[in-house]
């Protein structure tokens, strides 16, 4: 295993579709997947470094993702990014890993990618995490969301992305106590950020899939801060009045990242409803 920084290098998947796909995987047993959200320098180990090692202590194999266009996966500049580019390269990932039957768990892009996957791929997800996932609203409502306002202006202003810009963009956009924006979280993301391109800021498509929520028949456990700044709060009764078989969890004093913010309680949570739905 290679580090870089403060980041690790596990695996690569070579995917069918010709992308490669960088991947963590840790632990046996049962397989737990986390799928990470967007912004300047996401990764699947920023996401979920506090949350992972956990479930692998509890005997659970962890497989953790960059999804295509950011950490340390494929990049593509020449090509769209709809929802279903992101699950095609998830699904091939999972093949290559040999991953049959899965929990995936999933946040804000990653969200709205577990549930696609799930749609798609019902006979491999076994249960579904979601918090405050994508896919809830119509792109108007996310753009009056402060938060979201400021993901594109950091991306779209075309000025160099400096520590102190996205410290900022994540204590005031995307978490409710700035405490959580350390300068490791910094570090670790603009680690990332000197490897990232705009593009798949710029051209990724989620759409609104409110609609077939109720084909989930899995368990669901979903999360939502109270304190959000990205996703528009209509997405809370979008799961709450869709999602047949759902627990859902509302949680205050927290922004966009509840398995940040509230780390202990969310690993907690999660645990539980791996062991017992």
């Amino acid at each position: 295993m290679k580090k870089q920084g403060r980041l690790l290098e596990d695996r690569y998947a070579d995917c069918a579709n010709g992308y490669r796909i960088h991947y963590l995987d840790e632990g046996e047993g049962e397989v737990v997947v986390f799928l990470h959200g967007s912004g300047p320098g996401a990764s699947g180990y920023s996401n979920f470094k506090g949350n992972y090692p956990h479930m692998v202590k509890a005997g659970y194999r962890c497989i953790v993702p960059d999804l295509i266009g950011y950490g340390f996966s494929d990049k593509p500049d020449d090509v769209d990014h709809p929802l279903s580019f992101f699950v095609e390269c998830i699904k091939q990932t999972l093949d290559v890993a040999g991953v049959e039957r899965c929990t995936l768990v999933g946040n804000s892009l990653g969200g709205a990618v577990a549930i696609a996957l799930t749609l798609d791929y019902p006979e491999l997800v076994e249960k579904l995490i979601l918090m405050a996932p994508g896919g809830l609203s119509d792109l108007p409502e996310y753009q009056q969301m402060p938060g979201m306002q400021k993901v594109f202006q950091v991306f779209g202003s075309g000025e160099p992305v400096t520590p102190a810009v996205m410290k900022d963009l994540f204590a005031t956009g995307l978490m409710h106590d700035p405490k959580h924006a350390t300068d490791e979280l910094v570090e670790e993301r603009m680690q990332i950020m000197q490897i990232m391109n705009g593009h798949v800021m710029a051209t990724m498509h989620v759409p609104n899939l409110v609609d077939r929520l109720h084909e989930l028949q899995c368990p669901v456990l979903g999360f939502w801060g109270m304190d959000e700044k990205m996703m528009p709060e209509n997405g809370i009764m979008a799961m709450a009045k869709n999602i047949p078989h759902l627990r859902l969890i509302l949680v205050t004093e927290c922004g966009h990242w509840v398995m940040v913010e509230h780390e202990a309680m969310f690993n907690r949570t999660c645990l539980d409803f791996l062991q017992n739905g």
